[in-house]
């Protein structure tokens, strides 16, 4: 990968928040009520807590349905909590303010694919203000960065998948953020695309920025994150560094999270 960009800035490595944490979640609850008159409420999360520390890649994981979109909805403001509360650098994540120094990857992006790269970045960058000199610094940084300085001229519809992801990764970065919530970044990637993913990443908890993020690609996750949360059915069932939960289990992540979720392989006849 390439050396840290000039244009990107480093963080203070001192703690973000008066208690070291970046995410913090107390007792969360989220419920969708049903459309007709007399059904019960679906809960999506229940009674969730959990802390992201600064400069942490934490891994948030679960089965389809498991609740991690609906909590991640609830940190970025989407979708308002049932119950409970959710903090980001000691802020309610009900206020705007709490969102400022959050960048944030769908899983899946909707650009204007007349775009260039360059054009795309800096649309976003002119929507947080920053000033055209900065911004023309922070978006040859960021090119740099996801290695798409030579189609920064092309337009996004031309691009493979693996470079949408990465282009998805630079705008997500435009505002300089502290924390990175990547909703599955390696989904339908190849070998190589999940590779460049992960080396940004690294990149990234390098320069001292602190990743949450969901993802189904097990081997991905037990490779870069510090600490992993495994989640079913809206409850937490497992958290810890990955290390340290191998070791507890001995066995890998894959088969820890099989057996969190349930999953029983059928017999060979």
């Amino acid at each position: 990968m390439n050396p840290a960009p000039s244009g990107m800035i480093k963080k203070d490595p001192s703690p973000a928040s008066s208690t070291g944490s970046v995410v913090k979640i107390q007792d969360l609850c989220v419920e969708y009520r049903a459309p007709g008159f007399g059904q019960s409420s679906t809960v999506a999360v229940k009674n969730l807590n959990l802390e992201v520390q600064q400069g942490e890649v934490y891994g948030f994981l679960g089965p389809n349905g498991a609740g991690k979109t609906s909590t991640m909805q609830v940190l970025l403001g989407f979708r308002a909590a049932t119950s409970g509360a959710a903090f980001i650098f000691d802020i309610d994540v009900r206020e705007a303010i709490a969102r400022q120094r959050i960048g944030y990857l769908p899983e899946l992006t909707y650009y204007y694919k007349f775009l260039t790269a360059e054009e795309l970045l800096r649309f976003y960058g002119k929507i947080f203000r920053i000033p055209r000199r900065e911004l023309d610094s922070r978006i040859d940084a960021l090119l740099k960065l996801v290695e798409l300085e030579h189609a920064r001229k092309r337009p996004i519809k031309s691009y493979s998948k693996g470079m949408q992801q990465r282009v998805g990764l630079a705008q997500a970065l435009i505002n300089n953020p502290d924390l990175l919530i990547l909703d599955e970044p390696t989904s339908g990637l190849d070998p190589l695309g999940r590779m460049k993913v992960r080396e940004i990443i690294e990149r990234l908890k390098s320069d001292g920025k602190t990743v949450l993020f969901s993802s189904h690609e097990l081997g991905e996750v037990e490779t870069i994150c510090d600490r992993v949360a495994i989640i079913n059915r809206g409850e937490l069932k497992v958290e810890g560094r990955v290390g340290d939960l191998v070791q507890k289990h001995q066995t890998g992540l894959e088969k820890i999270f099989l057996n969190v979720i349930g999953y029983q392989p059928q017999s060979q006849s």
